[in-house]
């Protein structure tokens, strides 16, 4: 009998390289959800980082799952938080990453990545992990420097960094997998995985 496909319900370009770096074979389709509006939501209501990650993640599965019953549909999300749960977005323009950038230095703050598996419209395997990172003293020259050379590049990465590239050297130290960092608690999923039959054991 064969293994069911996995689809992969996002078009992240750091998601599908971890995948395709693994040896994964995956299809990547948009969820066709309006993530914004229900992130929106569910934070009027109080819910916390780690559970927003969950949420959007069983979401975005759970509605590519309808259509691909069949399918194992793999939706993933991260949220970003300093230690009182305040949540940080996406910063709207350059100015505004600058000031974020400024906010985070010399401060800790938490990243939760959340992937979901769905079959037949239905959660069966999920997995949340952490990460905290321990930002640097930056000071406004080299922040003016980085985002010379990165913006407007991070303008979609939530906290103004890619960890695989120049956004290192922004950290003084940093706890949990970079895998976790870049979007996908990798090694759980892999494990999963081998149980269905995706991967060889």
């Amino acid at each position: 009998m064969a293994p069911p496909r996995l689809i992969l319900a996002s078009q992240s370009t750091s998601r599908r390289a971890m995948l395709s770096a693994a040896g994964v074979e995956f299809e990547a389709m948009a969820a066709g959800v309006d993530e914004e509006a229900m992130k929106e939501g569910l934070r009027a209501e109080g819910i916390s980082p780690r559970n927003l990650a969950d949420a959007l993640a069983e979401f975005k599965a759970t509605r590519l799952s309808q259509r691909f019953p069949d399918a194992l549909v793999l939706g993933c999300d991260s949220t970003v938080a300093f230690d009182d749960d305040a949540m940080i977005d996406k910063a709207g323009s350059r100015d505004e990453q600058r000031d974020l950038l400024l906010r985070l230095s010399g401060q800790r703050h938490r990243l939760w990545s959340a992937a979901v598996i769905c079959e037949g419209g239905r959660p069966v395997w999920r997995h949340l992990d952490v990460a905290a990172l321990h930002m640097r003293p930056l000071g406004e020259a080299f922040v003016d420097a980085y985002l010379d050379a990165e913006w407007p590049a991070i303008g979609h990465c939530v906290g103004g960094y890619r960890l695989e590239g120049r956004g290192a050297q922004l950290f003084a130290r940093i706890e949990g997998s970079q895998f976790t960092i870049l979007g996908l608690p990798l090694l759980p999923l892999l494990d999963y995985l081998r149980t269905r039959g995706v991967l060889p054991s």
